[in-house]
């Protein structure tokens, strides 16, 4: 695959969250968590690229990520107040992260 074909086009949002779990790393809580993140959150339809990752770099102190690219900032906002985000938020993300760095660029 080619760079051309990962880079962002005019317009789209990558939308990334690091983060770390109150469950020990690799625990099946954390496992838990990642999956039903994944599958949640991927089952919204703005939701493009979604990849969960395991943070390997010692220069900071997250263990997680999560990322996902939206069309245009209209989608961006349709995820942040879709139910199924909504819900993840409330019910799992305020319960189970201990602490987070969102970040989100565009082209």
């Amino acid at each position: 695959m080619s760079i051309e074909n990962c880079a962002l086009k005019e317009g789209e949002i990558q939308h990334m969250v690091i983060f770390n779990l109150s469950h020990q790393k690799d625990s099946v809580g954390a496992q838990r968590f990642i999956q039903d993140g994944t599958r949640m959150l991927t089952g919204i339809p703005v939701v493009k690229n979604f990849q969960a990752f395991n943070q390997v770099s010692k220069k900071n102190k997250y263990q997680y990520g999560f990322s996902m690219v939206f069309a245009n900032q209209a989608d961006y906002a349709t995820y942040n107040n879709h139910p199924d985000h909504v819900a993840f938020v409330q019910n799992r993300w305020f319960k189970e992260v201990s602490d987070f760095l969102e970040i989100d660029f565009e082209k």
